[in-house]
């Protein structure tokens, strides 16, 4: 037997269980994984309160890891034992041992560790949708980025500044306002103690910006939709602060016939080639130096429960990873 972190209602981090579970043997296009490192991403905290539906309870949560390929499953062509392999949105993450379709993983180049490909999995191919296909940031753009300091603020900063983006970050201290400027953001806003759409247009001389990635939600959607210039973006990729409530689209029109989309990694990743596509291009961010992976916090895996705590509170900066 191994071991795997459940929730078996849904609630706060004391809802979530250390729980003996059979991993099982894989079946026909599965592999045996024995996992060595594991992500933590908000998506974990929306399932585990209720907000994202978790499946059938008792529930594994978890969306990211990374291991060592033990068994295989009748058919598996494409990889083989002992195989250093990554995945992201998969749920059931949290565990020693699962059982995952051979399709889902992809193999890590030997400038990846493990550790680092949960750190970035996830939170990096979020970055390259925002960045490549929500909007795709051009030389020149203003772009505003909220949790500047968090896993993804830090990598889609570092990237935006790579392109040639001026890159303002959204946060909310002084302490992650030093995060967020060591990792690509020109400029900061103290999102709690300032006004952003008055700050935006301050540092871009009334311009606003072309695109706001926008990870609060509910607090930060007018702020956002305020901020942006003509024809700019607002990309509410998250949550943090509940969800955005309906709103009427005939409010876009007077502030610059403005455009809003809601996009989501699992649409992003759901063929083989999208997924291999985004895979390729952030193993290469990540082993030409464009991408520095910061994985600043570790937990244990069966001390996941306080790693959420820290994580909803705002006490984590860059990435989290948990270790079975």
């Amino acid at each position: 037997m191994s071991r795997a972190i459940r929730i078996h209602q849904n609630g706060g981090a004391e809802a979530l269980s250390w729980d003996e579970v059979d991993p099982g043997q894989p079946a026909a296009g599965e592999v045996l994984l024995r996992q060595t490192a594991v992500g933590l991403n908000f998506i974990d905290i929306y399932q585990r309160d209720g907000l994202y539906p978790a499946g059938d309870l008792p529930a594994v949560l978890g969306m990211e890891a990374a291991g060592v390929v033990e068994a295989l499953g009748e058919g598996v062509q494409t990889l083989e034992v002992g195989d250093r392999v990554a995945y992201p949105m998969c749920q059931g993450a949290y565990a020693e041992q699962r059982v995952i379709a051979a399709d889902k993983l992809v193999r890590l180049p030997e400038t990846v560790s493990e550790r680092q490909a949960a750190a970035f999995m996830l939170k990096g191919l979020t970055a390259h949708y925002l960045l490549f296909r929500s909007y795709p940031v051009k030389a020149g753009d203003a772009i505003l980025v909220y949790a500047a300091a968090g896993g993804v603020g830090v990598l889609l900063s570092q990237w935006a500044r790579h392109l040639g983006a001026h890159v303002i970050g959204c946060v909310g201290s002084e302490q992650k306002a030093e995060v967020a400027r060591a990792n690509g953001c020109d400029d900061i806003i103290l999102y709690n103690q300032e006004s952003i759409p008055e700050r935006v247009r301050a540092i871009t001389g009334g311009a606003g910006v072309a695109v706001a990635y926008d990870s609060i939600g509910r607090a930060t959607f007018m702020d956002s939709l305020d901020a942006l210039r003509p024809f700019g973006v607002l990309v509410s990729y998250g949550n943090a602060s509940g969800p955005v409530e309906p709103f009427s689209p005939s409010i876009l029109a007077p502030k610059g016939s403005l455009y809003v989309t809601r996009p989501t990694l699992a649409t992003h990743i759901a063929t083989r080639e999208l997924l291999e596509d985004g895979t390729r291009r952030l193993f290469a961010a990540v082993t030409d130096g464009l991408l520095h992976i910061q994985i600043n916090q570790t937990y244990p895996l069966s001390d996941t429960a306080q790693a959420h705590r820290d994580l909803e509170s705002r006490r984590t900066t860059g990435s989290t990873v948990l270790l079975p």
